[in-house]
């Protein structure tokens, strides 16, 4: 439920509405991104006595996926005349159980989860929000769900950081403790990992406290004042750029919209040149990456005939001990490479799996990382001798990673080198100088 909030912080973008909202975008003197905040809002507040379903994903990015993060709740809200008319939060462990087992899970879930079949909570197994979207909604119908949607929004955990950097912190009651910005996240995964015990609350019960949480938000931003409103609106804007929101709409108008703004999580396979993408599944049912940060350098040597890559993702576990949120790290690491790349050498990346998916080469392999320690992967493959000419890169972002640094070293055809460092929160695109 938190997710749909975000859509009331950008009221005051109906401010502008002079008529009609459609007749005012294309003259707003704002960006792009204002413009298809707009044009959401205007669908969102219509007046058509049309009701709206939407499936929201809560994504834990401590506990990494593809998609953004363990998927251990859904809601479902409904929008009717610019007013919520229904919102609901499910628990995935209870509605999972509901999933026949007759999916095999995809690799290497099995190996390393044991688990017997694909479901709901592990739907988001694609760089690609709109297939995890799509799968989602899939498996919500096996287990007897009666919604039909109309879009999909996922959010991680940092979201409910930016709300509460504007609202302040909250109380929910019946809970213990305050949440604010600064300890709300570790907070509530103690609350539905651990307190729940000592509380007498029903396992299957433990993340109701999700609905409290999001229904004492929605409270103080409808109290906003409107610089308030404008903190959060630039906020969550962020978030969209950062992947932190993902949107899907089956309105194809919509869905052309979020993607033109890079709001739609979209895996880019159109991409004619060098291409990276470094996808990390965290399957190890633990949330440690809440300790682990990555570093990415990247090499690419352009003096030969044929060209050679060399990839280094760095992976630094700060956590000192196990305990009921961390353990030794284990993810199942993919790369995306160009269609045409081959793998020659690797380090730190065991018994690799050669695939292809989305228009992209992938290389993939269980990479573990002990607590306290750090693990450098480095992988070595060559490229398309295309790639050489007008030299291009594009590393797209992970959603639910932020701040990973980044390092790109291009040797050119005339044995001069360029160096470029970067922070990996939205997509990186290198193009030739001017």
């Amino acid at each position: 439920m938190i997710s749909i909030i975000f859509l009331f912080g950008f009221y005051f973008v109906l401010q502008f509405r002079k008529g009609g909202m459609e007749q005012a975008i294309d003259f707003l003197p704002i960006g792009q991104e204002n413009k298809t905040i707009a044009t959401l809002a205007e669908y969102f507040y219509r007046k058509d006595d049309v009701e709206k379903t939407f499936l929201i994903l809560f994504q834990n990015n401590m506990e990494i996926r593809p998609g953004g993060g363990f998927i251990g709740a859904f809601g479902i809200v409904k929008v009717k005349n610019g007013e919520v008319t229904l919102l609901q939060t499910h628990d995935l462990s209870n509605f999972d159980g509901r999933i026949p087992n007759t999916v095999p899970p995809p690799y290497p879930m099995q190996e390393t989860l044991r688990i017997k079949s694909w479901k709901l909570r592990d739907s988001n197994y694609s760089p690609d929000f709109a297939v995890n979207a799509s799968k989602a909604e899939e498996f919500y119908k096996m287990g007897q769900g009666q919604e039909n949607f109309d879009g999909v929004i996922g959010i991680t955990t940092n979201v409910l950081t930016s709300f509460l950097k504007i609202t302040g912190p909250i109380q929910v009651e019946g809970y213990p403790g305050t949440y604010a910005d600064e300890n709300a996240v570790m907070a509530l995964e103690y609350q539905v990992e651990k307190a729940f015990v000592d509380q007498n609350i029903p396992v299957g019960e433990r993340k109701s406290i999700i609905g409290g949480i999001a229904q004492e938000v929605m409270k103080k931003v409808f109290a906003l004042s409107n610089s308030q409103k404008l903190d959060l609106y630039n906020i969550l804007t962020e978030d969209l750029d950062k992947k932190d929101i993902q949107l899907f709409f089956k309105n194809q108008f919509l869905e052309d919209t979020v993607q033109k703004a890079n709001w739609g999580g979209l895996f880019d396979s159109a991409w004619q040149k060098d291409f990276l993408m470094t996808v990390d599944a965290n399957l190890g049912a633990y949330k440690s990456d809440y300790f682990v940060k990555r570093s990415l350098d990247y090499t690419i040597d352009l003096s030969g005939e044929i060209p050679k890559a060399i990839l280094r993702i760095t992976y630094n576990h700060t956590a000192e001990k196990k305990d009921w949120m961390t353990k030794d790290y284990l993810t199942y690491l993919r790369v995306y490479v160009p269609i045409g790349a081959w793998l020659t050498d690797a380090k730190n990346f065991p018994n690799p799996k050669f695939g292809s998916e989305l228009g992209r080469t992938t290389f993939g392999s269980i990479v573990t990382v002990p607590l306290g320690q750090s693990k450098t992967v480095e992988i070595n493959y060559t490229l398309p001798k295309e790639i050489s000419a007008e030299y291009n890169l594009k590393i797209q972002k992970q959603a639910g990673i932020n701040d990973e640094p980044i390092a790109v070293h291009v040797f050119n055809g005339d044995g001069t080198k360029k160096d470029y460092t970067n922070v990996l929160n939205n997509d990186f695109m290198l193009v030739p100088e001017e």
